[in-house]
């Protein structure tokens, strides 16, 4: 299992970035993927969570109504549409599959500061 994030960066409140996964090694479209995130100091938490078809998905109370979590199967890629940034959501960002055991990505920085 391989997972590779890229997007990430700095940006002021208020703006948006969209996160990618790329994912190999397994059948994408038969698992659920997640993207998680982890602040400095703070333990890594899930922000969402999509089936593997992409019909259900799920979001922490904190990014609801500002975070979208999509995927296309046919290019084994997930992504997070990250939009009216805050302070807070400053972190590494995790794509997240199981597939017999957890496996996560190298992470991508996220930065939102004025």
């Amino acid at each position: 299992v391989q997972l590779v994030e890229s997007g990430g960066g700095s940006v002021q409140p208020g703006g948006s970035l969209k996160l990618s996964c790329s994912a190999s090694g397994f059948t994408f479209s038969n698992y659920a993927m997640s993207w998680y995130r982890q602040a400095p100091g703070k333990e890594r938490e899930r922000v969402a969570w999509i089936s593997s078809g992409g019909s259900s998905t799920n979001y922490a109370d904190s990014v609801k109504g500002r975070f979208t979590i999509s995927r296309v199967n046919v290019n084994n890629t997930v992504y997070l549409q990250m939009n009216s940034l805050k302070p807070e959501d400053t972190a590494v960002y995790y794509c997240y599959v199981h597939v017999r055991v957890n496996s996560w990505g190298q992470g991508t920085q996220v930065t939102v500061s004025s």
